[in-house]
């Protein structure tokens, strides 16, 4: 399946990416092939694959909590824009 020019223009619109020619003549080409490939795909037999969510087992990795001496003030405030005292200086959010 081909993508046509003004469909990439389309779809940079929708978007809201600014393309030079040059990007819609190379996306042109570029897409056309992923959708070239999918057509290849869709002729694949799957009727004995049974539908899956995940195609992998989920797993949640974590580590387990080490407690650790904090840094001191004056190293976690060496490159804080603004510091006062011991504490950064931020812009007040609420009144």
């Amino acid at each position: 399946m081909k993508i046509s020019h003004q469909e990439v223009l389309h779809i940079a619109r929708l978007a809201r990416l600014g393309l030079t020619e040059e990007d819609v003549e190379r996306l042109t080409e570029q897409l056309s092939d992923i959708l070239e490939n999918f057509e290849i795909l869709q002729q694949v037999d799957t009727s004995d694959i049974p539908p899956t969510a995940q195609s992998g087992a989920l797993l949640n990795v974590v580590s387990e909590d080490e407690t650790a001496p904090s840094l001191p003030p004056g190293k976690a405030l060496a490159n804080a824009p603004q510091k006062e005292d011991d504490f950064f200086r931020v812009r007040a959010v609420l009144e």
